[in-house]
């Protein structure tokens, strides 16, 4: 896989002070610049911005995937195992709850992967996956 170019993804959050303490403290995103309506954070090298906007429905529905409902929209990260055993506790000891518990999907099949769905306190959806196998990421 040729060498990924960084991400740039803006999000609404309602709440700039939760918002800097979930990405900066609780997923570990060193924060970048700021302003009194947005904070930059760089999560594992992509920027990501979250913006003050008046509160709204974060998820605009679910999509079966697996045994699960996933939530829709949503955005993450794919990391190496470890990394993503590592993010799981530190989620898990920060007390975040889960929509889709750490597990093992596809297991056995093309696209095994490691996933875990939670909510930022203005309701944005994240999912951070792992694959034993990276060329399992796009398999059929």
């Amino acid at each position: 896989m040729a060498q990924l170019a960084p991400f740039h993804f803006a999000f609404p959050v309602d709440d700039l002070d939760a918002a800097r303490h979930f990405y900066g403290t609780v997923l570990g995103c060193p924060e970048g610049r700021s302003d009194s309506d947005w904070i930059d954070f760089n999560l594992y090298g992509h920027q990501i911005v979250a913006h003050r906007v008046a509160r709204r429905d974060a998820v605009a529905g679910h999509n079966p995937v697996d045994g699960h409902d996933v939530l829709v929209p949503h955005f993450g990260v794919v990391l190496p195992p470890d990394e993503w055993r590592a993010l799981a506790a530190r989620l898990q000891d920060q007390g975040v709850r889960f929509v889709i518990e750490p597990h093992t999907r596809f297991p056995g099949q093309p696209g095994e992967q490691s996933t875990m769905f939670f909510h930022d306190p203005a309701g944005n959806a994240l999912e951070f996956k792992a694959f034993a196998d990276l060329d399992q990421l796009f398999a059929k």
